[in-house]
């Protein structure tokens, strides 16, 4: 947990609040999407993370990505915002959120992948024939649909 949500966790508990965050879709040369499964509820989803205070939101996206991947983004494209009742979420230790996610696409990206062993517990590149819409978290899954709606 970020510095700046822990910090508002501590006054207000498990309690509904507005998180602004960041995410990368990261698109592969044959086309296939970069997925992580997480720890805290075992399905899968892509790397972002909240802002933190003056953050700007692509710089949160990146540094997600490195964080959690291991790999840095040398160009991002804006493919939507998610948010709304879909993108609301109560978090397996009870905090609650209402998400307003960024998020971009990544095609142009370097480095190794090294996960981030307290989030994530394995990671695989999908074609988007593959990817199982209910084994994925369910705050993204509209940004799932809408990717695979758009390819």
């Amino acid at each position: 947990m970020k510095e700046y949500i822990r910090s508002l966790r501590e006054k207000v508990g498990h309690e509904t609040i507005i998180q602004c965050a960041a995410s990368i879709i990261v698109i592969d040369e044959n086309g296939r999407i970069l997925l992580g499964k997480r720890r805290d509820n075992h399905l899968w989803g892509y790397a972002g993370g909240s802002v933190e205070i003056d953050e700007k939101v692509e710089d949160c996206a990146i540094r997600e990505l490195k964080e959690e991947f291991g790999l840095t983004a040398d160009e991002l494209e804006f493919f939507m915002i998610n948010s709304g009742k879909e993108a609301h979420y109560i978090y397996p230790n009870g905090d609650e959120v209402s998400n307003i996610e960024i998020v971009y696409l990544c095609h142009k990206y370097h480095g190794e992948i090294v996960l981030q062993d307290d989030e994530m517990e394995e990671y695989a590149f999908f074609k988007p024939e593959e990817i199982d819409i209910s084994l994925i978290s369910d705050p993204i899954r509209p940004v799932i649909k809408e990717y695979l709606r758009r390819i």
